[in-house]
Order: structure tokens, then C-alpha cells, then sequence
């Protein structure tokens, strides 16, 4: 069953440019993954330190291979000296199906 993922990160100050960066080399890592639909980048209105990242997969079962996958760890670990706080992870099923 088709799942968005909810990635929520909130930014220590002027670090945009850098986790601009790290974002695009995220999904590019993402792309070549089985069960990689899309994702989209959005950034908080209120706080734009805040970042949401909102990521399709065919499974959910595709995406926890992808988020424990050692490329896609290496990445974390650049993404965590750029942060106020943990990333927080959030999976949805797409619809009111069973």
C-alpha cells in the first residue's frame, strides 16, 4: 500500500545553504530505490528554519530498507551536525484503506 513519509527537521541558524544541498543529494540517493515514488521539500512559513519533507513510497516496508540503508545513514549523519533538535519521522497510508 502506497505510504507518504513525513521527515520533519528544524535548522540551526544559517545553516539553509548547506542543508539545500544535503536535501538534493538525499533524494537523488533516494531516487535509484526500490518502491521511490516522490518527494517534496517544504519550508515553514512561520519558522523557516523548519523543514518538512513529505516522501511517496510504493511500501512501507521500501521505505525502512531505504531509511536504514548505509547511504542513506551516511547522509544522516551529515544532516545531524546541521540541526536544532532529532528528525522526526512520521508514515502515513495513502487513503482510508485497510
Amino acid at each position: 500500500m502506497t505510504v507518504k513519509i513525513f521527515i520533519k527537521r528544524k535548522l540551526k541558524e544559517g545553516n539553509f545553504p548547506k542543508i539545500s544541498e544535503m536535501l538534493v543529494k538525499a533524494r537523488t540517493n533516494a531516487l535509484g530505490n526500490k518502491g521511490y515514488i516522490s518527494s517534496e521539500t517544504l519550508r515553514g512559513c512561520d519558522n523557516p528554519n523548519e523543514i518538512l519533507v513529505v516522501a511517496m513510497w510504493e511500501k512501507k516496508e521500501d521505505w525502512e530498507k531505504y531509511k536504514d540503508s548505509a547511504s542513506r545513514r551516511e547522509i544522516e549523519t551529515t544532516f545531524a551536525d546541521l540541526l536544532d533538535g532529532p528528525t522526526v519521522y512520521a508514515a502515513y497510508n495513502l487513503g482510508l484503506y485497510k
